[in-house]
């Protein structure tokens, strides 16, 4: 059970003022690519004294170069989005364990790995959007997503991208690998064109009238309703979006996170940063930042992240959907999904 967030933030606060000296300096090997994150960088620095160095890249591109380090990696922290990556870097062997009262207070144990080599921190359902004017009938679950009646409709990424791999995944382990195989397959026929883009394409590929179901991250959608996002928020209105699995599973979530280095040279920096990441500032600041869920319970959420409405999500353990994924990238070789 979470202690009450007085008893939790004032923890944290203790921890932060322990370290309020420390001359020290943390490796920071980051894939996330947002702007917004340099707040959440420099406060720590400012709270802590400890020097915050960068090496950003794409995520197989950093866990290729940690592994390629091996014992003299300077990396003391790998933060990356979705869970297929942070179960790639841990089966890579470049994480370690750590014990933190903190984050088993804070985070919620279907939000970390089960040894406790990565914990997220932020949060994004990956949910069904629509034109309002043509679907009248919008798909309420994953599975009608690839019923007949919305062929030649749909707009979703491609098999490489990981929060695909991670949905797919997360089918396998409520439904099974046939159940799965026959899902993909049918989302396969229902695709209006060939996959391409980001989540955001798909969004704008209702806009464009190029199809009338689209896949996207929550964020995304977010981000257009907070500030102008080219192609999207001048036709939001005509968008609409379901939540899905809302009467069994619950919409799949997928995380930001991190874990710490297996070499780290600074791993009590890292594990105070790890803490950090877990606080209540910067948890608001996932989404007042970057419009994501708080992975914490009981944080404010953005405005432009409340807008979507309330929804339940599913709370399958992410630890045991990372072990699917390699499954889930067969089922898509199989069924043809480029």
């Amino acid at each position: 059970m979470l202690k009450s967030s007085t008893c939790v933030a004032a923890a944290l606060t203790a921890l932060i003022a322990t370290s309020a000296a420390a001359e020290g300096e943390l490796n920071l090997y980051s894939s996330r690519h947002y702007d917004t994150d340099e707040r959440l960088y420099s406060d720590f620095e400012e709270a802590t004294g400890i020097t915050i160095n960068r090496i950003e890249g794409k995520a197989d591109e950093l866990i290729a170069r940690m592994e390629a380090e091996g014992a003299n990696s300077p990396a003391d922290i790998l933060l990356t989005v979705d869970t297929s990556r942070l179960a790639r870097a841990k089966n890579a062997g470049i994480l370690q364990s750590i014990d933190s009262d903190v984050l088993e207070e804070r985070i919620p144990a279907n939000l970390q790995d089960s040894d406790n080599e990565w914990f997220g921190f932020s949060q994004r359902g990956r949910i069904l959007f629509f034109d309002k004017e043509n679907v009248t009938n919008p798909p309420a679950t994953y599975a009608d997503l690839a019923k007949p009646e919305y062929k030649g409709l749909v707009c979703i990424r491609s098999s490489s991208n990981t929060y695909n791999q991670t949905l797919l995944a997360s089918i396998i382990t409520h439904e099974g690998t046939e159940a799965a195989k026959a899902w993909a397959e049918g989302v396969v026929a229902n695709m209006a064109r060939e996959p391409q883009g980001g989540d955001t394409d798909q969004l704008r590929g209702i806009v464009s009238g190029e199809c009338d179901i689209a896949v996207s991250n929550t964020y995304y959608f977010a981000r257009a309703i907070r500030k102008d996002v080219k192609g999207v928020s001048a036709d939001i209105d005509s968008i609409g979006w379901v939540f899905p699995n809302q009467d069994g599973t619950g919409a799949h979530m997928n995380l930001s996170g991190a874990g710490v280095a297996a070499n780290a040279p600074n791993k009590e920096n890292a594990i105070l940063f790890l803490e950090y990441l877990a606080g209540d500032q910067a948890q608001q600041y996932f989404s007042a930042g970057n419009d994501e869920y708080p992975a914490a319970q009981g944080v404010a959420l953005a405005d432009s992240v409340q807008a979507l409405g309330a929804f339940n999500a599913d709370e399958v353990n992410l630890s045991e959907v990372a072990k699917n994924i390699p499954e889930a990238q067969k089922i898509f070789n199989e069924v043809g999904w480029k």
